[in-house]
């Protein structure tokens, strides 16, 4: 599908309840062609995008929002078929703050969902970056939050948002590797810029980016108050007893997933003193509001 000049995507066939109608890859330019998320490594997808090469066109880079699976998984097959270097910020444990490095230290507190612990970049690309090619000008933002080695690309007034903002669900953040504190910071910082669209890891363009960054916020804080609520009522309390309790308009089996991100609130709210853990890390720790 051609989403305006020198911007092709060609749609994953990895449909499910976390990927929507599956990962978005993005080819950009024409002769000379960049691909931002390569996909997962299905063999019939990495022959959608070469197929899709118009005659005497190349891929000279292969740039990775963040090394979850349906976004890196292909890329080290792509890199082979094509000679490509892959341009990330790091490999999976790269840019987690010092409370995310000790849960991931003891190994206790459970996430690691479609992480790919064997992604590793060619070549580093970091905040204030740019690739330059034949597609223009690609400048580097690192937006951290659903993966510390998340990064955005900016391209002709055009945001690939990855997994931070996209306009059919809100994301996943599941710590260690997912980042609740991070997570607020980066969508404030999108939403103070002026990009005209963005073109997210899943789902449809984002033509409104700064109203979709501003509903996001609003409706993490509106999850922290729920949170924060139905703590008080019951005195502690995990993270699963809690979603079950504020989640009550999804399927059951989404339930997990949506306790990971209760869990991401808990500890950005134990960080601000808010809430006290009363056990070690794992994921069925007990929370209680904190006292003063």
């Amino acid at each position: 599908m051609r989403l305006e000049k020198d911007l092709r995507l060609i749609l994953a066939p990895n449909p499910s309840p976390m990927t929507f109608k599956g990962t978005n890859t993005y080819l950009l330019g024409t002769g000379e062609v960049a691909v931002i998320d390569p996909g997962p490594a299905l063999p019939e997808h990495l022959e959608a995008i070469l197929g899709a090469l118009d005659e005497g066109e190349c891929i000279s880079t292969i740039l990775v929002t963040h090394s979850h699976k349906d976004h890196s998984g292909l890329a080290r097959d792509l890199a082979r078929a094509t000679g490509a270097p892959i341009l990330a910020a790091g490999p999976s444990d790269w840019g987690r703050r010092a409370i995310m490095q000790e849960l991931a230290r003891t190994g206790e507190i459970g996430g690691g969902e479609g992480v790919d612990p064997d992604f590793a970049p060619d070549s580093l690309v970091r905040e204030g970056a740019t690739v330059v090619g034949r597609w223009g000008r690609i400048d580097v933002l690192e937006t951290p939050g659903h993966m510390a080695n998340h990064l955005s690309f900016a391209w002709n007034g055009a945001l690939f948002s990855g997994d931070l903002i996209m306009g059919w669900s809100t994301s996943l953040v599941s710590p260690p590797d997912g980042d609740m504190t991070a997570f607020m910071d980066s969508v404030c910082r999108l939403a103070a810029r002026d990009d005209r669209i963005y073109y997210p890891g899943h789902g449809d363009p984002v033509t409104r980016p700064q109203d979709r960054a501003q509903e996001l916020l609003a409706h993490r804080r509106n999850r922290e108050t729920q949170i924060r609520a139905a703590l008080s009522e019951l005195a502690t309390s995990d993270a699963t007893t809690l979603a079950r309790r504020i989640y009550d308009d999804i399927a059951p089996e989404l339930i997990p997933a949506a306790a990971r991100n209760v869990l991401a609130h808990l500890i950005d709210m134990l960080e601000k003193t808010e809430v006290e853990a009363l056990d070690p890390p794992h994921p069925g720790m007990r929370f209680r509001i904190a006292r003063t």
